[in-house]
């Protein structure tokens, strides 16, 4: 990803700051298109992921939707440009003002994750005078094999409809008149690389599927969420996940009934390699057992490290061309005064100096749109490839 001259063209630029890729996005974005486009597959990217406008740009244009968590998510998906029935608006905890908000503008589709959220819609519908169209998201008790912070599928999780309120879901659409059910969503988690989850989630759609079609509830939407991980070891080999084979697992395993559209709600496969968090060494400390390298970004420009304890690959950039320098074990840590503010241990870098420029990989997810003004931190910058 980085060569002399990029990283030439960081001089004078005020660290830290997130890089993106634009070439890389673009060539994952038509990875993806043409993956998905082969089977008549609806992509839609989850914003909670980055919700950088320039990002979101080049996402739009390819074609694609969005996939919201938040009002706020859903005003950025508009004023970025995503046409109204191209946005889905899930999560757990909607508030009224956030209902009423996608409600004025149209959107697509709610992801509704309990009974009670589906009378709610349907009540603040029938203020408006308007029909809700509603996915429900159902948890399908599929093990992602996923760090425990983002598995999303477990009967202990607190997302979604459990299997024993499908009854009640049947009962409560049938009395809401202001609802317009359009199918079944699910989403088993986040960083999953084992495909066998995603064959056993279609195993349960399907199950689910057929359930509601006993009782005469046509499922036009099937709404399979996300989750497909990326490479954070070996950022240049793989910097392209493999849509072609999670997709065509979908093809192969979900059944797909003529008057079914399939849809997808894909975020981190996305954008993660296109973007890298580029810091400078302030600081070496040495101590006896270890070194320390700080440097001026911390855990409230990358969150992962501390909240998820993710590994994310390091390199001193400094020193490209200069394949004799020696290299050194050090813990990377930021300013911030807190202990987890640290983004590796014993990591091997070529022989740091004050001034070095220091790149964390596969920052384009989770990376921007986590950061945080604690300690009073100034907002965290962009640099583009294209404008540089």
């Amino acid at each position: 990803m980085f060569s002399s001259k990029i990283v030439g063209q960081f001089e004078g630029k005020e660290t830290p700051f997130y890089y993106y890729d634009m070439g890389l996005l673009n060539q994952t974005l038509s990875a993806c298109k043409e993956a998905s486009s082969k089977y008549g597959f609806h992509v839609h990217f989850a914003l909670k992921s980055n919700f950088n406008t320039r990002v979101l740009s080049a996402i739009r244009q390819i074609g694609f939707g969005a996939d919201c968590v938040s009002g706020g998510e859903v005003s950025r998906a508009i004023e970025t440009g995503f046409t109204n029935n191209d946005i889905v608006f899930a999560g757990v905890g909607k508030s009224d003002a956030e209902i009423n908000l996608a409600l004025d503008n149209d959107i697509f589709c709610f992801n509704v994750e309990s009974v009670q959220e589906l009378t709610v819609i349907n009540e603040l519908a029938g203020k408006k005078g308007k029909k809700a169209s509603v996915a429900v998201r159902i948890n399908p008790n599929v093990d992602a094999h996923t760090h425990h912070y983002i598995t999303t599928g477990l009967d202990e999780n607190k997302f979604g409809v459990n299997s024993w309120d499908l009854p009640k879901v049947i009962e409560t659409l049938k009395v809401s008149k202001n609802i317009n059910f359009l199918g079944i969503h699910f989403h088993v988690g986040s960083q999953i690389t084992d495909m066998n989850v995603f064959k056993s989630l279609c195993v349960k759609v399907n199950e689910i599927q057929q359930w509601f079609e006993e009782r005469g509830v046509s499922v036009k939407v099937l709404n399979v969420g996300g989750g497909l991980g990326v490479d954070y070891h070996h950022p240049d080999e793989n910097n392209i996940a493999d849509f072609e084979s999670y997709f065509k697992i979908f093809k192969d395993f979900l059944e797909v009934k003529p008057h079914q559209e399939v849809h997808f709600e894909l975020g981190r496969a996305l954008v993660a390699q296109s973007a890298s968090l580029i810091t400078k060494v302030l600081y070496l400390k040495h101590g006896i057992k270890k070194d320390f390298v700080i440097v001026d970004a911390g855990m409230t420009e990358l969150m992962r490290p501390a909240l998820y304890q993710a590994y994310h690959k390091i390199e001193n950039i400094s020193y490209l061309d200069d394949t004799a320098k020696v290299k050194k074990p050090y813990d990377v840590v930021g300013p911030i005064c807190e202990s987890s503010d640290c983004f590796g241990k014993e990591v091997e870098l070529v022989e740091a100096t004050r001034g070095d420029l220091i790149a964390l990989r596969t920052a384009g997810a989770y990376g921007e749109v986590m950061a945080s003004f604690y300690n009073l931190r100034p907002g965290i910058r962009s640099v583009y490839s294209d404008e540089l």
